[in-house]
């Protein structure tokens, strides 16, 4: 057998083993959305096929910012998310610190470009440059924000996915 005829096996063998895995958890009918989508459900049907009867929560996202695209994805089980602390380390930290209508909105202008304190200060309701230091010292503790440059913050790219997934989270509803 050659190597080309063996590759052409192995994915022969690949294939077979991955629609075996997809008929053994078939997805349920559901009702296609209003629009007509019948593919509006993509990613949970691929999470599904992934993870099984186990289950987990998925997370990911393409953001054009000023500094280029952002591109994540992260997951993890629903076992795994289960056992672990959420009261404890980050996730409470994390969580705490977007917590304040005033953090918030320095978040929504930093998630789009980074910004000065001073840029920052000028926004209606946001208080004192003191105060923005203030906001931005538990954010930046939180690692939803970094300083850049002396006095100029933004919001890391490996953060802006998760940040946009919290706040879709936290504000919509299906």
């Amino acid at each position: 057998m050659t190597d080309t005829e063996a590759a052409i096996t192995d994915l022969r063998e690949r294939v077979a083993a991955l629609e075996a895995a997809l008929l053994a958890h078939p997805t349920p009918d559901i009702d296609p959305p209003s629009d007509g989508d019948a593919d509006a459900f993509w990613a949970l049907t691929g999470l599904e096929a992934r993870l099984g009867d186990t289950g987990g929560v998925l997370y990911t996202g393409s953001v054009a910012t000023v500094g280029g695209p952002v591109r994540w994805q992260y997951g993890a089980t629903a076992t795994d998310l289960f056992t672990d602390d959420w009261s404890a380390g980050t996730v409470a930290t994390s969580l705490s610190a977007l917590g304040h209508p005033v953090r918030l909105r320095l978040l929504q202008v930093l998630a789009d470009r980074p910004a000065s304190v001073a840029e920052l200060r000028d926004l209606p309701d946001v208080g004192s440059t003191g105060q923005v230091y203030h906001h931005l010292g538990l954010l930046q503790t939180a690692g939803w924000v970094r300083q850049t440059t002396r006095g100029h913050y933004a919001v890391p790219p490996e953060r802006l996915v998760p940040l946009l997934a919290t706040v879709l989270a936290g504000g919509r509803t299906p």
